[in-house]
């Protein structure tokens, strides 16, 4: 069954065709990467899907509910599809746990010795026991990050979309940020959907592999076809590109 379905979807930024033409089904359950050059449109189709940014037209289906139409609880949508930003947007204000306790309290009224069980729970899982009362100034990037995919998860989402999750971070805290997603895409319930440049991870990882350019879908396939045996002749050149750095 589809968990994100896009028909015809196009957007745009006043004059600018931002995304044109997108038609693209993502299964419950499936990891897939979105690869392609700087401004192809990856974070602008990642953000539609929770609604950060509005399609113009055609329609965009998650989790069976249609996200151009006015009666649609959005609330409902983000309850059930995680992000995680380039940027980490963590409360600095709060510490460590109470960053992952906020939303299942507020949104899902969860019982506080329950919501309390699970962020440590969650914090374990991403290697970051020790930091639950630290207060994110404290940490590096990194650590920030795989906080923040800590929060994600603790809303037990369907779906997480991950957007350039490890490109704001130094080359040495990749390694461990990538690993808590690999982890995690072994889930086979959860819904990913990343946009990344590590073509190691994406290799590793995902189910399929999408490749964008210009606002538009050029290239959908199997991990292995894709880096294999690619039919896009821009995708064949972003690979050469990719693999001399």
């Amino acid at each position: 069954m589809s968990m994100i379905e896009f028909k015809d979807v196009q957007k745009y930024y006043g004059d600018f065709h931002a995304l044109h033409d997108i038609n693209l089904s993502i299964d419950a359950g499936e990891t897939v990467v979105l690869i392609g050059p700087s401004g192809s449109g990856k974070s602008t189709l990642i953000r539609t899907i929770n609604g950060l940014e509005e399609i113009e037209e055609g329609q965009l289906l998650v989790d069976g509910f249609d996200l151009h139409d006015p009666k649609t609880d959005m609330n409902k949508i983000r309850k059930n599809v995680g992000m995680v930003f380039q940027h980490f947007n963590l409360y600095n204000n709060k510490s460590v746990l109470e960053n992952i306790m906020l939303a299942p309290r507020l949104v899902l009224k969860r019982d506080e010795a329950e919501n309390k069980k699970i962020a440590l729970e969650l914090l374990d899982q991403v290697g970051l026991a020790d930091k639950a009362n630290n207060m994110p100034s404290a940490l590096s990037g990194g650590q920030k990050q795989r906080v923040a995919i800590a929060r994600s998860l603790a809303m037990k989402p369907k779906a997480i979309l991950f957007d350039e999750p490890t490109s704001a971070l130094d080359p040495e805290m990749i390694g461990d940020v990538l690993d808590v997603m690999r982890d995690i895409a072994k889930d086979s319930e959860m819904t990913l959907l990343v946009v990344t440049h590590e073509m190691s991870f994406a290799k590793a990882v995902a189910d399929r592999v999408i490749f964008m350019a210009d606002g538009r879908i050029l290239e959908d396939s199997s991990t292995e076809v894709f880096f294999e045996n690619p039919t896009e002749p821009r995708a064949k050149k972003f690979l050469s590109q990719v693999a001399h750095h």
